[in-house]
């Protein structure tokens, strides 16, 4: 698999499917995940409705369309919030690769990714690029390009430290 970073926004991604950094609800929410329900029109909410109607765990990742996003499908993972506690580090990783698990899954061949819980859910930067890098890195997958799509100057400087390649 080949991992990239690009500065930009994950909606507008050309992919297979994008990677959407949900609440445990999958209702929509802010960041990443408000972004994905805005851009992606109703069609996801309806879907994560349909398909999660009690939510989805932390750590866990499920699929829904990608309604009006250039991409197939959303990849939902619940990602640890920090910020209420949620410091085990294996539920971080366990997003990524089960992100890339309903990939193979769905036959997707491109995945975007976001920084998952390194916003609002607080996960320390450097370790949540660790986390992400690694664990994409470790998992065995029929994924050829795994795309991190880093919204700032400051993450894609630290992915691209991890000696991921410039797309």
């Amino acid at each position: 698999m080949r991992l990239t970073v690009v500065r930009g926004d994950i909606t507008t991604q050309q992919v297979d499917a994008v990677v959407n950094a949900a609440n445990n609800r999958m209702r929509g929410g802010g960041g990443v995940d408000g972004a994905i329900h805005a851009a992606g029109g109703p069609a996801i909410l309806a879907d994560c409705v349909a398909r999660f109607p009690d939510g989805l765990a932390t750590g866990a990742a499920g699929w829904t369309t990608a309604g009006d996003l250039p991409a197939r499908w959303v990849i939902h993972v619940v990602g640890p919030n920090r910020n209420a506690g949620q410091t085990d580090r294996g539920l971080l990783t366990s997003c990524y690769a089960g992100a890339l698990a309903v990939a193979d899954e769905l036959g997707a061949r491109s995945v975007a990714f976001p920084l998952i819980s390194a916003g609002v859910y607080g996960w320390p930067l450097d370790d949540a690029v660790a986390a992400a890098v690694e664990t994409l890195r470790a998992t065995p997958t029929e994924v050829e390009e795994a795309r991190m799509v880093a919204f700032g100057d400051t993450a894609y400087a630290k992915i691209f430290e991890w000696g991921v390649l410039a797309r």
